[in-house]
């Protein structure tokens, strides 16, 4: 959410915000919501003085006047009584409209409408090159016996998953790496819900716009949260932050779902795109000053990840278009999938500033005692099933054995290699 006095000061800024970001909003509607709000609760604070003050009055008045100011307080009262409710219903209005206004994208971010204008910054890592035909993941789950599509498909629908053996083990060791390597850096873990609130998902700004993406609790007022940045990020809502506790710097362990509406066709086979999976999620609570270096902290923390895990990936910078409507900038990382020969988005690395703590009210009081927003960041620190893709893929050996990374081996027994041979080229 902007500060409304940006947008009343500045309109011209956020409307290029609005252009730049692709948003089918009209600025001047929430200026004139603006001013309908200002000017009703402008003539209702007058009416509420001017009440205030008249009984006051009654207790001193003479037996004649008292009359007149009894009634002039029921009268006054009766508007009141109709035209609070009034306000109430154009600042509700209001607020729904400023739930649209995106944030002001950085300097730096390309303006395009998709995640075709976004910018490579770096490439990291070498490419594989293979002295045999490689497999995809599928194939190496089919050959090693690590999955059962089909069966979990009976139980759960399409875009489901299941691991068997070392495959379920290697999920939980890459999850468990990366949540000690966060830990190592400074990161709290947290092992978080996915069951939140409607108003969580408000919050953070999936709603308005994600309704769809969303799986809903019938008969109850919770949902299931795609990622853990949703609980963390309310966990504080409507407090005042010592400023002696910040930053608070968190590596959320959660399940996260997500619907994927929209998606029918896409990226059907395999681990890519399914409905439920793991997440460790880096969340960022900071001072405004502090927002572009814990930026580029998240982001080096992500990397050393994928470097431990000896994955090639690039970096790239996000377009205003694809960075979604509250990110001030945005860079994704994304692995190289050697079946699909090219990279495919594993991380994403956002800055935010206040625009989810002015919906959250997550305030910290600066210097000399003001009430301040803080800032807030989120990266991936890992996702399974979709990083084991490019893991399976780029470790594979000749026999359909998987390779393990040294940093990963203690979390599998000291074991070098996961599986049995089934081929042979």
């Amino acid at each position: 959410m902007q500060d409304i006095r940006l947008i009343r000061e500045q309109p011209e800024l956020i409307r290029q915000a609005i252009a730049d970001k692709f948003i089918d909003l009209d600025l001047d509607l929430v200026l004139g919501a603006d001013r309908e709000v200002l000017e009703l609760r402008q003539q209702v604070e007058a009416m509420q003085a001017e009440r205030n003050a008249n009984a006051k009055l009654v207790p001193k008045a003479s037996p004649e006047e008292r009359p007149a100011l009894i009634q002039k307080g029921k009268d006054l009262g009766s508007e009141l009584a109709t035209l609070e409710p009034q306000l109430r219903e154009k600042e509700e209005a209001l607020r729904t409209l400023l739930l649209r206004v995106p944030n002001i994208p950085h300097a730096s971010a390309p303006v395009g409408p998709s995640d075709d204008d976004n910018t490579e910054l770096r490439r990291e890592g070498e490419v594989p090159q293979f002295a045999f035909t490689p497999l995809d993941h599928v194939d190496l789950l089919e050959g090693q016996g690590w999955g059962d599509p089909e069966r979990v498909a009976r139980v759960s629908g399409s875009r489901s998953y299941l691991l068997k053996g070392d495959a379920a083990r290697l999920e939980l060791a890459v999850l468990m790496f990366a949540l000690d390597l966060l830990a190592e850096r400074g990161m709290e873990p947290l092992s978080t819900t996915a069951l939140v609130r409607p108003e969580t998902l408000v919050g953070t700004g999936h709603f308005p716009g994600g309704e769809d993406q969303v799986y809903r609790i019938e008969g109850e007022e919770l949902m299931l949260a795609g990622t853990s940045e949703v609980p963390i990020n309310s966990l504080y809502a409507g407090e005042m932050i010592p400023e002696a506790d910040l930053p608070l710097a968190f590596a959320g362990f959660s399940a996260a779902f997500r619907s994927e509406a929209g998606s029918a066709g896409r990226d059907v086979r395999g681990l890519i795109r399914v409905h439920e999976f793991r997440k460790v999620e880096q969340y960022v609570i900071c001072r405004p000053e502090e927002g572009m270096q814990w930026f580029e902290k998240i982001l080096a923390n992500a990397e050393a990840i994928l470097q431990a895990l000896e994955l090639p990936y690039r970096v790239v910078q996000n377009s205003t278009g694809d960075m979604g409507a509250g990110k001030h900038l945005m860079y994704d990382i994304e692995t190289w999938v050697p079946s699909e020969t090219k990279y495919r988005e594993t991380h994403s690395c956002s800055y935010l500033t206040d625009w989810q703590a002015r919906r959250t009210g997550l305030r910290y009081k600066g210097e000399g005692g003001k009430p301040q927003f803080v800032h807030t960041l989120n990266n991936t620190g890992i996702a399974s099933p979709r990083i084991l893709v490019p893991f399976l893929e780029n470790h594979q050996q000749a026999d359909g054995t998987v390779r393990i990374p040294a940093a990963l081996r203690p979390y599998l027994g000291g074991k070098e290699v996961l599986g049995k041979p089934f081929r042979q080229d």
